[in-house]
């Protein structure tokens, strides 16, 4: 199936790939936020993900070693974000930022001697049969395991904030950090829980763009996936489903601008290119408004730092 050019089905099957480090990141900071606190650092773990993930692949040899080595690295970098804003109570915008920052210095400081080494193969997982069914199977079954990691993390994220008392308890923090902490609940406690998971998640979406969608080492390898999807978080109304649907939105967006390329197309790709941090820009600016923030339905107690002894 083609238009203009453009094989459709090879153009969804892309865009899944393409998505994934988004939305990783996505949800990772999706929990973060419901928690109550707002990490714009999301680039930085992405970054550093990337570079820990891609020397911990080339070091042992193991994809899935690279994998974990990229979601510690980036859950290192966030617990630096959390103890500069639950124990030493700093702004969590100015923090954020300068650890967008941190980060990508220190990996371009790490990644010298990486140019231009191949990481090793991360393989499509084996379904058999099911990878010849015509169109599906190049959608659906022709696809690595973390491209079934990130649609599992989806719905496990939307099943424990749903219909289990972790989910419960993270969003009263993340509404009344007061209300949670005159009921007995450790609010820092949660929050680092949080910010530890979703430095672990950005990490892993890095590693992925290193290890899978480049595949090499450049720097600033993750040209600005970490502030799509803070824009993703803020599109989806701290929603997991609706941040499944933006990643892949955003994915679509930079997969149709490529093979418009590929095509010849007389538009202008620079416009499609652009797309992704316009948006970016425009729900970061509504995310700065209270009354944006409120009829987005964000999480009451979003950006304010919190101690007991208030």
């Amino acid at each position: 199936m083609e238009i203009g050019g453009i094989n459709l089905v090879v153009l969804v099957a892309s865009l899944m790939v393409a998505a994934v480090p988004i939305l990783l990141a996505a949800i990772g900071e999706l929990v973060v936020e419901r928690s109550g606190v707002l990490n714009l650092g999301v680039e930085g773990m992405m970054i550093i993900g990337a570079i820990g993930g891609f020397i911990a692949a080339v070091t042992t040899g193991s994809p899935v070693l690279g994998f974990l080595g990229g979601a510690l690295a980036g859950a290192a970098l966030s617990a630096v974000f959390a103890l500069l804003t639950l124990v030493f109570l700093a702004n969590q915008v100015a923090t954020g930022l300068a650890l967008t920052l941190f980060g990508l210095g220190v990996s371009s400081l790490a990644g010298q001697g990486y140019n231009g080494i191949k990481p090793p193969h991360t393989g499509d997982v084996p379904l058999g049969p099911l990878a010849d069914l015509p169109v599906l199977g190049p959608i659906l079954f022709a696809h690595d395991w973390v491209v079934y990691f990130s649609i599992a993390m989806v719905a496990a994220t939307w099943w424990v904030l749903k219909a289990t008392r972790i989910g419960l308890v993270l969003r009263a923090v993340g509404e009344s950090h007061e209300a949670a902490h005159a009921l007995g609940y450790k609010v820092n406690r949660i929050r680092l829980l949080a910010i530890l998971f979703g430095g672990a998640m950005a990490g892993m979406g890095g590693a992925y763009i290193s290890l899978v969608r480049v595949p090499q080492w450049v720097d600033g390898i993750t040209a600005g996936a970490g502030w799509i999807a803070l824009a993703i978080v803020v599109f989806a109304s701290w929603k997991p489903w609706r941040a499944l649907i933006g990643a892949y939105l955003f994915g679509g967006i930079s997969q149709l601008q490529l093979n418009l390329q590929a095509a010849g197309s007389v538009i202008p790709v620079e416009y499609l290119s652009m797309a992704p941090y316009l948006v970016t820009i425009l729900v970061l600016v509504i995310m700065s408004s209270g009354r944006g923030r409120a009829g987005l339905n964000a999480p009451a107690a979003l950006g304010q730092n919190f101690h007991a002894s208030r």
